[in-house]
Order: C-alpha cells, then sequence, then structure tokens
C-alpha cells in the first residue's frame, strides 16, 4: 500500500512562474528579488541551448514581486516586463503580479 501525499494549502497555490531574458550566450544570469531576499547568485537562468535565450521556472505564492537579472554581475531591469517601479538604489525594480 502506498501513501498519498499530502499538499498544504500553501503548496497547492503557488504558481509556476518562467522568467526569461536573452543575453549573450556565455554570459552569467541570475535573477533577484523579493521571492529570494535579492541574493543576486541564489537562483541561476539556464541557457539549455547555448544560443542566448535564458530561463528558469520557479513556485510562487500569489502576490506581487520586485525582481532584476544580474547579468554578469550588472543588476538590469527585465526588458520583456510591461510594469516597473522605482527602488531605493534611484533605478528601477521590473514587477510581476501573481
Amino acid at each position: 500500500m502506498t501513501q498519498a501525499k499530502t499538499m498544504t494549502k500553501k503548496q497547492i497555490s503557488r504558481k509556476r512562474v518562467t522568467f526569461r531574458l536573452k543575453a549573450q550566450p556565455g554570459s552569467e544570469v541570475y535573477i533577484a528579488g523579493d521571492f529570494n531576499n535579492w541574493d543576486p547568485t541564489a537562483r541561476k537562468l539556464k541557457d539549455k541551448n547555448g544560443d542566448g535565450n535564458f530561463a528558469t521556472t520557479m513556485l510562487l505564492q500569489p502576490g506581487e514581486y520586485q525582481y532584476k537579472f544580474v547579468i554578469d554581475g550588472q543588476w538590469s531591469i527585465d526588458p520583456e516586463c510591461e510594469e516597473w517601479v522605482p527602488n531605493a538604489m534611484g533605478s528601477l525594480n521590473s514587477l510581476i503580479r501573481l
């Protein structure tokens, strides 16, 4: 007899979100934001085909998240994101609402 895995409400309500970025092949690309305490090396994007199309998928709770990409050590907004907000550093953060 097998045991069914019981999922909590928190696990069920999370949404799968894929972040994508076009960058130079061979770049080191990370994403930092509210969801990982702005750690610039916590979440690396992968370029599976070596063609500069980087991506990572995360499970996030519904809500509002600010984020930036870190490309070879340089912080950058998401050029495909339609919503940006000012930050305390005098620049902009990308904003996603789930």
